[in-house]
């Protein structure tokens, strides 16, 4: 089966370099790493340790809790491996130095072979669905186990997955656990092979890491930067393409209300790669704007008050929640299975989003069945919606309030999944 593997991710890489080196040269993607990838990964310290892989930015986000934890009651070193750029730049700025932070390696077998023996991990945690067939076989010969965390099979996934069932009832049974999010991922694990008494339901680590009491580091400086004082902030946040035209549209609406004639709105695009594209579009419009990349280039706080700010710098999504009015989140008005509506609900915020949330799906049915946020099914409904919200405080904050209280009862995964991989 390596062979096989081999010549298949070989085939792939072929037909998928010009697409990569596309991305090297327009959007400087994939330009770091490259020894790291091919499995030339050092250790510091000689003992065995605890390989956390994350693939980007969300997956990264749910380790924060866990690695805490693992330390406190392990006692071992925790490594931690990205996938994506932005995924590894967010893990160096939670982590620093004080954990190996590396990209994965290439799923080649003896790029996998040269790693493992490099990390020599006493056990391996995947975050949510990242199981490839080579590290699974080879840590499985090692005796090395192999856990899946806060795992959750989306409905795009499944049915792709089901494509290749005899690739998943030979990978799957070899996985020590699946510390599964939800009943209903935890019955697709099983009928994609995994052994039914090795799943386990923790709920979401996402949870645990949403930050529900304290002040937001940066929300105030960021404030202070964009000369917000009394006037009301709609955040648009972690956007796909069309939403931000969908969101200019709406906001030339509000501002002609007499009750929002000093609105003001935040755009944040989920990929750095569209901070261009997303601020000529604003240009086009007949607002003015800044882009919060000058304002931090200049320290100085804004003398004017600009219309919209467009966000484009990375790590300061959590900020502009903190700061905003109302927020809706991106990726939900077009079918991309939307962004993590979980961390402006936590912060009391009333939070909007879309009919397109498949990647998040048991957050927004617990959310939807005690009001704990809204969701409309297009853009008149969010128009109608963001009105209602802006100009009704009352409404807006017992909905923020609602949200922040289901986030802190489902909170409890990290001590969970503690639990659960220390016999191992």
């Amino acid at each position: 089966m390596k062979t096989l593997f081999d010549i298949i991710y070989l085939l792939a890489l072929i037909l998928a370099s010009p697409k990569i080196i596309y991305r090297m040269i327009v959007h400087g993607r994939y330009r770091d790493g490259w020894s790291q990838r091919l499995g030339r990964i050092e250790r510091g310290n000689a003992g065995r340790c605890i390989w956390i892989h994350a693939v980007s930015v969300g997956e990264v986000n749910a380790t924060r809790t866990l690695v805490d934890a693992i330390e406190n009651a392990l006692h071992l070193e925790v490594v931690i491996s990205a996938t994506t750029d932005t995924g590894y730049a967010r893990a160096k700025e939670i982590y620093g130095d004080r954990l190996n932070v590396f990209y994965f390696p290439f799923d080649l077998s003896p790029i996998m072979k040269r790693a493992i023996k490099k990390i020599s991990p006493a056990i391996i945690l995947l975050m949510e669905l990242e199981v490839w067939p080579n590290l699974v076989q080879i840590a499985n010969k090692k005796n090395i186990p192999v856990v899946v965390v806060n795992g959750r099979i989306s409905d795009r996934s499944f049915p792709r997955y089901k494509t290749v069932k005899f690739v998943t009832n030979w990978m799957f049974p070899k996985l020590s656990l699946v510390l599964a999010q939800t009943n209903q991922y935890a019955k697709r694990f099983i009928k994609l092979g995994c052994d039914k008494k090795n799943v386990i339901v923790t709920s979401s680590l996402k949870y645990d890491t949403a930050q529900t009491t304290g002040s937001v580091t940066g929300a105030d400086t960021l404030k202070r930067q964009l000369n917000l004082s009394y006037e009301k902030l709609l955040v648009i946040g972690g956007t796909g393409p069309g939403e931000e035209k969908i969101a200019i549209d709406i906001f030339t609406k509000l501002k002609k209300d007499p009750e929002l004639n000093d609105l003001r709105m935040a755009i944040i695009p989920r990929k750095p790669e569209r901070f261009t594209e997303t601020a000529q579009l604003i240009a086009q419009s007949p607002f003015n704007f800044i882009r919060l990349s000058t304002v931090k280039a200049d320290n100085k706080n804004l003398a004017k008050k600009p219309d919209i700010i467009l966000g484009d710098t990375m790590g300061d999504l959590k900020k502009f929640y903190a700061i905003a009015t109302v927020v809706f989140v991106g990726r939900t008005l077009t079918p991309m299975g939307g962004s993590d509506m979980m961390e402006p609900t936590a912060l009391g915020k009333c939070t909007i989003f879309g009919p397109h949330t498949f990647n998040f799906r048991q957050t927004v049915a617990a959310l939807l069945n005690e009001n704990g946020a809204i969701q409309v099914k297009n853009a008149k409904q969010l128009y109608d919606t963001a009105k209602k919200c802006l100009t009704d405080n009352d409404y807006a904050q017992s909905i923020g309030a609602k949200g922040q209280e289901i986030i802190t009862k489902n909170q409890g995964a990290t001590q969970k999944t503690v639990k659960a991989i220390k016999p191992l």
